[in-house]
């Protein structure tokens, strides 16, 4: 267990702790811990913080329900700075914004960092306002089988580029396979949360499969 004696809070008694979406990596607001809120935030497992303008200890979700589950919190090189890596249940700005960092002060000419969340938000994007041209509206507005019938034919494409032993070319299938794997997930309502928790069960599984090798 980790002695929260050994962070260095500030003459008012607190230490700031940015708050970070564990799925996308976003950061999503930074706020203060004093040494009861980061004792309830390891307790609960769900963030709590001291408001400096309220004075008063501050349970994220509390009122809105946008509770933060705690994944991990990590001190800095010199313990006096916490990183915490959350899963949320809502927006984590009063405005309703899902991060407090909206207000743009500079942004780079070069295009924006690509992302699997970014890309499924897109296709997604291609479903719900379909646009005319569009290879992945016309997808949808032709159903399911027409996407399986694609899944199909790219797996196909992948197991020929990976017999040539062609790198270059198995990256470049895979990358298609992917897309229409993505685009079957959100024709059939599957998130990529929903594929991450089950890979994630099976992890456990097998790490209690090597552990109780070990112990025998």
């Amino acid at each position: 267990m980790f002695d929260i004696e050994k962070l260095k809070f500030d003459d008012k008694g607190l230490i700031p702790a940015i708050v970070v979406d564990d799925k996308t990596g976003d950061v999503l607001t930074l706020a203060y811990m004093n040494k009861e809120s980061l004792k309830i935030s390891l307790d609960k497992k769900l963030t709590c913080f001291w408001s400096r303008s309220r004075q008063e200890l501050w349970l994220k979700g509390e009122t809105s329900g946008n509770y933060q589950h705690i994944v991990s919190i990590t001190a800095d090189c010199d313990m006096d700075a916490l990183t915490v890596r959350v899963k949320k249940d809502g927006p984590a700005c009063h405005t309703g914004e899902d991060s407090c960092f909206f207000n743009t002060v500079l942004e780079s000419d070069e295009a924006p960092a690509f992302s699997v969340q970014g890309l499924v938000e897109m296709l997604e994007g291609r479903k719900t306002n379909p646009q005319e041209g569009s290879y992945t509206t016309y997808l949808f507005q032709t159903g399911i089988d027409k996407i399986l019938k694609k899944v199909g034919e790219e797996s196909t494409e992948v197991i020929i580029a990976g017999k040539a032993n062609d790198k270059a070319e198995t990256i470049y299938e895979i990358s298609d396979l992917m897309y229409h794997v993505l685009v079957l997930m959100i024709e059939m309502g599957i998130s990529v949360d929903d594929i991450m928790t089950e890979l994630a069960s099976r992890h456990v599984i097998d790490h209690k499969v090597k552990q109780e090798k070990m112990t025998k």
